[in-house]
């Protein structure tokens, strides 16, 4: 049986619950595992990424992990990152690496960390005795109890997944399991906000129907959350993470889709009360490249200049199409497109945006997994050719970065030597055009993001 904790509460005087914020802080730190559709950008470590409006993400140290787990499974799903009460951190994570749905364990991987930039004292924490599994572990502090709650889903003797529940101070010891929310059906992935109005929210992944619902109560006591309102789904969704906005009053919901595999949806509301979701165009965002099972938690100016200080920005860009959101610039058989995310090879699409190769001013794209290779126009199609280091060529891949024609915070890109034309996707290839219809602005319209 898990070891028993006392009743002492935890010593800090900080006032936060799970998702709640620190006065001072204006931006967000994101964790997650990677997967891609044939296994080259996955890995079970934690990764990171940071943003400073909880939409548009930052991949930290070139997308690779972290931390890695050395223990149990050797890897781990569904990293959770909480604030504690002394303001520092702590990382929770399922145990088990890859898709054994059939590994059974009672243990969560954890680290501590003063500033996400260094982890220390990982241990796995065992939560009980089951034979059965302990996904998606979540936490939050319960100011009645004096003890942070930890929730997950494992299979207890009603033979389908619950939420279950350990009390902890010090993230070490546990008190023994509880079922904390039966919904008389399958559910995992519980995500918690505590104390808006009063009331306290916990989203969870309605297994069977593969949509997330809505539960609320007045209190944390186990068996006193309760459903209502819509649930959301895009496709088999789960993951659920709930982040308020730090300049307005907007909640925002991210779901993981399995189905298709790997693409994150985002949702909002100003009101939690109401139970009901508001899907967001994938304009409005951009999840890490490759990223599963998302967790957010803010932090400081401060915190994000040392995390990135600490892990640096990507050396490379990823181009999102305008009125194709769920597309990227990639390159195919050395031509140049626009296809769905994901997609491998994923490195396809990751480009060194570097200074113009006939104009300084101007911009080449240096192709990431063929760096000899950039983008220049032939006959006006785009494609991937390596750089014979003639004038023609040079100014054949330069292109001049000019306000977005559909959408001025949006970019496009003006050719160097038919300046007239301007890269636009044409049946999702790529040529450089004249510009005259709103369809061709949009067309031409792209955003770099990571």
């Amino acid at each position: 049986m898990a070891a028993a904790v006392p009743l002492a509460a935890a010593t800090a005087n900080l006032t936060l619950g799970a998702g709640a914020a620190h006065a001072a802080d204006s931006a967000y730190v994101m964790g997650y595992f990677t997967e891609s559709p044939s296994g080259l950008g996955t890995d079970f470590g934690l990764h990171l990424a940071v943003s400073t409006d909880g939409l548009q993400w930052m991949p930290l140290n070139q997308n690779n992990p972290v931390v890695t787990p050395t223990e149990g499974a050797g890897g781990l799903r569904d990293p959770f990152i909480m604030r504690k009460q002394d303001g520092t951190f702590v990382v929770l994570a399922t145990d088990l690496k890859g898709t054994d749905w059939n590994y059974n364990s009672q243990y969560i991987h954890l680290w501590d960390s003063t500033d996400l930039r260094t982890f220390t004292g990982y241990r796995r924490l065992k939560l009980h005795d089951m034979v059965t599994h302990s996904w998606a572990p979540e936490a939050y502090w319960d100011a009645d109890r004096g003890r942070y709650a930890i929730l997950y889903s494992s299979v207890n003797s009603s033979g389908r997944n619950v939420i279950m529940v350990n009390y902890t101070t010090d993230f070490r010891t546990v008190s023994a399991p509880q079922v904390f929310f039966d919904a008389g059906y399958d559910v995992i992935d519980a995500n918690m906000t505590v104390g808006v109005n009063g009331v306290n929210y916990m989203v969870v992944k309605n297994n069977e129907q593969e949509k997330l619902v809505n539960t609320r109560s007045t209190s944390l006591d186990p068996g006193s959350f309760v459903p209502f309102g819509t649930p959301t789904a895009h496709g088999g969704t789960e993951a659920p993470t709930v982040v308020k906005s730090l300049t307005s009053n907007t909640w925002y919901m991210w779901g993981d889709t399995y189905r298709p595999n790997g693409i994150f949806y985002a949702w909002q509301t100003t009101d939690l009360a109401a139970g009901t979701w508001t899907e967001l165009s994938q304009r409005d965002y951009t999840q890490p490249l490759s990223s599963k099972h998302s967790t957010i938690e803010t932090i400081t100016s401060t915190e994000y200049d040392n995390l990135v200080a600490r892990w640096g920005k990507p050396v490379w860009n990823r181009l999102k199409s305008y009125n194709f959101p769920n597309r990227y610039v990639r390159h195919s058989n050395f031509a140049a497109r626009i296809d769905p995310y994901p997609f491998d090879p994923y490195t396809d699409s990751q480009w060194k945006i570097m200074p113009g190769l006939a104009d300084s001013s101007g911009v080449s794209f240096q192709s990431v997994n063929n760096p000899t290779r950039y983008l220049r126009h032939y006959n006006f199609a785009l494609q991937l050719d390596v750089n014979d280091g003639t004038s023609t060529f040079a100014q054949d891949a330069t292109f001049h970065k000019v306000p977005g024609l559909a959408d001025a915070a949006w970019t496009s890109f003006r050719s160097h030597n038919f300046p007239t034309r301007y890269i636009r996707h044409y049946s999702y290839a790529l040529r450089i055009d004249p510009v005259s219809t709103a369809t061709d602005r949009a067309d031409a319209t792209f955003s770099i993001v990571y």
